[in-house]
C-alpha cells in the first residue's frame, strides 16, 4: 500500500479509502471483518457521512470501535455533514447545524474526535463566517482535527477561505475512467465545442496547486451512479484494455481502473465502497500499479473519450 501525507501533522494515509456508505444492512460482525480486512492490506482511512443509512453506518462502525477500542488510534475516521433529509433533501452549512451534526456523529461513532470533517456538497446559502465560527469551536474543543469539502469548485473554496482559518485539506470529487468532465476542458482549451467549456473552475488543477488531497469517489462508476463499467458490455473497448493490463500487472481489472485514478499527479486517494472483503483486497492492489503515461491515455480513449 502506498501512502500520502495529509493535514497539519502530515499523517500517513492509505491511497485507498474504505467508503462505508453501503454497510447499512451489514451486521456488526460483518463490519468487523471488513475493517480487519482493510487494515490487513494497509488501508487505514475510513469515510462516512451523517446521512449514510440515516446515521446507522456510523453507529455500526461505533459498535466495532466499542468492541475493539485499540482500533481508534490505528485508523483515520472521516465523516461529512451538511445534507439534510427531511420532507425533501436540501443543504445546510449554518453554524448551528454543523455543530449539531458533529455532536451526533461523535455520539454514533462513540469517539471523542473526528480526524477529518468535510462539508457535504455545496450550500448556495453558505455564509463563510458561520462556517468559520463552527470550525473554530470544533477545532478548539478537540472534536475535529482536519477540515475539507466535497464537490466544491475553486471559487466556493476561496469564499470559505475568506473567513475559515483552518486549512481546507481535502476535496472529494467524482472521477473514474468513464467519468472525466474535469479533464475534458483541459484537453480542449481554445477549441470550439461543448468539451472546451470549463464548468468546474479547473478544480483538479486548483487542488493540486493548493496541495489539497483529492479523494476520488465512484471510481468504478460511469455517469452519476449509473453503474459499474468494469465487465459492463457497454464498455467493451475499455474492458479489453483493463483486462489486458490486469494480466500484465497481475491484478484485477478493477484494480487497473482504480490505478488509473491514482495516476493523476496530485495527492490522490480513491474511495472504494465495496462491502465484500475479497473485492476490497482486489481493489487494494491498485496501489502497487504504476501505469505508464501511454497506458493512462489508452484507458482514457478506450472509455470513449477523445483527444484533439
Amino acid at each position: 500500500m502506498r501512502y500520502i501525507t495529509l493535514g497539519q501533522d502530515d499523517k500517513e494515509l492509505s491511497e485507498i479509502v474504505l467508503g462505508m456508505m453501503r454497510i447499512e444492512d451489514k451486521s456488526v460482525k460483518e463490519v468487523e471483518e471488513l475493517v480487519a480486512t482493510a487494515l490487513s492490506v494497509g488501508i487505514n482511512a475510513f469515510d462516512l457521512a451523517d446521512i449514510y443509512g440515516r446515521g446507522h453506518c456510523e453507529e455500526l462502525l461505533g459498535l466495532v470501535l466499542k468492541n475493539h477500542p485499540d482500533l481508534r488510534e490505528k485508523i483515520w475516521i472521516q465523516s461529512k455533514c451538511g445534507i439534510r433529509i427531511e420532507e425533501f433533501t436540501y443543504f445546510d452549512f449554518s453554524k448551528e447545524y454543523i455543530l449539531e451534526s458533529v455532536d451526533g456523529i461523535l455520539k454514533r461513532l462513540q469517539v471523542d474526535y473526528l480526524d477529518s470533517l468535510l462539508l457535504h456538497r455545496p450550500d448556495a446559502l453558505m455564509e463563510s463566517d458561520q462556517v468559520a465560527e463552527a470550525f473554530d469551536l470544533l477545532y478548539e474543543q478537540g472534536k475535529v482535527r482536519e477540515f475539507g469539502v466535497s464537490n466544491q469548485n475553486p471559487m466556493m473554496m476561496e469564499l470559505l477561505k475568506k473567513e475559515v482559518k483552518q486549512p481546507l485539506s481535502i476535496n472529494q470529487l467524482q472521477l473514474s475512467a468513464a467519468f472525466t468532465p474535469g479533464f475534458e476542458s483541459g484537453f480542449h482549451v481554445n477549441m470550439e465545442g461543448n468539451k472546451a467549456a470549463v464548468r468546474d473552475g479547473s478544480v483538479f488543477e486548483y487542488c493540486k496547486l493548493n496541495d489539497m488531497v483529492i479523494q476520488a469517489w465512484s471510481v468504478l462508476q460511469f455517469g452519476y451512479f449509473k453503474g459499474n463499467f468494469v465487465g459492463n458490455e457497454k464498455f467493451q473497448q475499455l474492458n479489453q484494455v483493463l483486462n489486458r493490463l490486469a494480466l500484465k500487472y497481475s491484478v484485477s481489472p478493477s484494480a487497473i481502473a482504480i490505478a488509473w485514478v491514482l495516476r493523476y499527479p496530485a495527492k490522490m486517494q480513491a474511495v472504494v465502497g465495496t462491502t465484500n472483503p475479497k473485492h476490497l483486497i482486489e481493489a487494494s492492489q491498485a496501489s502497487k500499479v504504476n501505469l505508464t503515461r501511454k497506458e493512462w491515455y489508452e484507458i482514457y480513449i478506450a472509455a470513449g473519450n477523445d483527444l484533439p
